[in-house]
């Protein structure tokens, strides 16, 4: 929990704009709300001499993330943005309910236009890394954290990896599926083999573990066994082929299927539900593996898996190692708002809307952007 902890304290280094890929045609509104262009066209041509605050807040406990890439934004596409000024609070840092994140001081002409779009990335990105942490959190027992693998990249559009990746880092996942889940902060992509690879071995677990094997000699031996909905069938085969070289096996059994090992010991049902990956097979694989002293062999479990049934896992003690958890991590929970508060130095804003400064803020400086 240490690098969270870290993250919680704000001592990761900010991102800047030269980290982020912005689409140009942010430059000409063509993600900002048609009223944000016609304000800014209205103000530049009757008020140009205004100056406003705009603070952004959300109402949910959260971990925060996007800020830097909200920063980078500002500084890219507003108008005159050295003349801008910016205060933030930093990803990784915990919020609390309507806590200002971040205010932006000048003519609202400048930067008025990008307000939907911050508020977009803060709500994506906060969403993702405080869901990351509540999994994170329900995987932590007995002072002992189990590891979390960010498998979002099939749950969600490929240009959205990057910044999610980055937001699942922040919430504290252990590994990201894809190289582009990794790209801002600098690591690559972890995984071993999917189902396609066993089914071009036409189900042989064994054949396509030798085979990743040969090929990747240096990577930790995991292997996927319920390709034939045989979990300890298959482990154990892997198991007794590899003996110490296998590191893991990883149950990745569909939520419609019940494993041949129950309707081989019909006797255990009906005190649980016996589809997918269930606490009982996790129970009879640990026991299959140790019977026959492979009591080295990770469990690694995936599919479907969401905070809740993560703390039940854990709750029950069931012998899982590390989970693997993807579209749950995805879901927008989180909705931030930004307000114009002062105008001119005074307060001015909605009913119901005021000024809410925050001691926590830091300022954010211009850094010109490298030619």
């Amino acid at each position: 929990m240490k690098e969270i902890e870290m993250k919680m304290k704000g001592e990761i280094k900010r991102l800047t704009n030269q980290t982020f890929k912005f689409d140009q045609r942010i430059e000409e509104g063509w993600f900002s709300a048609v009223y944000f262009l016609k304000t800014k066209e209205i103000v530049e041509e009757t008020l140009p001499d205004n100056y406003v605050t705009m603070q952004f807040f959300q109402k949910e406990e959260a971990v925060l993330c996007g800020s830097d890439e909200a920063i980078a934004l500002i500084h890219t596409f507003a108008e005159h943005p050295e003349e801008l000024e910016v205060h933030s609070l930093k990803d990784g840092d915990r919020i609390r309910p309507f806590e200002t994140v971040l205010t932006i001081s000048g003519p609202y002409q400048y930067f008025g236009y990008l307000e939907g779009i911050i508020d977009g990335i803060l709500s994506r990105r906060t969403s993702v890394s405080t869901n990351v942490y509540n999994v994170v959190k329900a995987a932590r027992t007995s002072g002992k954290q189990k590891p979390i693998i960010f498998m979002g990249d099939r749950d969600d559009h490929y240009t959205q990896q990057a910044g999610d990746g980055y937001a699942a880092y922040i919430g504290g996942s252990t590994a990201q599926a894809t190289h582009a889940m990794n790209e801002w902060w600098g690591k690559e992509g972890m995984g071993t083999m999917p189902h396609a690879l066993i089914q071009m071995f036409q189900g042989d677990v064994v054949a396509a573990s030798k085979a990743y094997h040969k090929q990747y000699p240096n990577d930790d031996l995991t292997a996927l066994v319920d390709y034939n909905n045989d979990v300890i069938t298959d482990s154990l085969k892997v198991a007794r082929e590899f003996g110490d070289e296998l590191k893991g096996v990883r149950v990745d059994t569909s939520r419609t299927l019940v494993d041949k090992y129950f309707l081989r010991n019909q006797h255990l049902m009906g005190t649980f539900d016996p589809r997918g990956v269930n606490s009982q097979l996790i129970f009879a694989l640990r026991k299959a593996l140790d019977a026959e002293g492979y009591n080295h062999v990770k469990i690694v479990v995936s599919g479907g898996f969401t905070e809740d049934r993560i703390r039940e896992f854990e709750e029950q003690k069931v012998p899982v190692d590390m989970y693997g958890v993807g579209s749950s991590l995805l879901k927008i929970n989180t909705s931030f708002t930004g307000d114009n508060v002062l105008l001119n130095g005074m307060s001015e804003a909605k009913e119901g809307r005021r000024y809410r400064p925050n001691p926590r803020l830091e300022r954010v400086e211009y850094i010109p952007q490298k030619g």
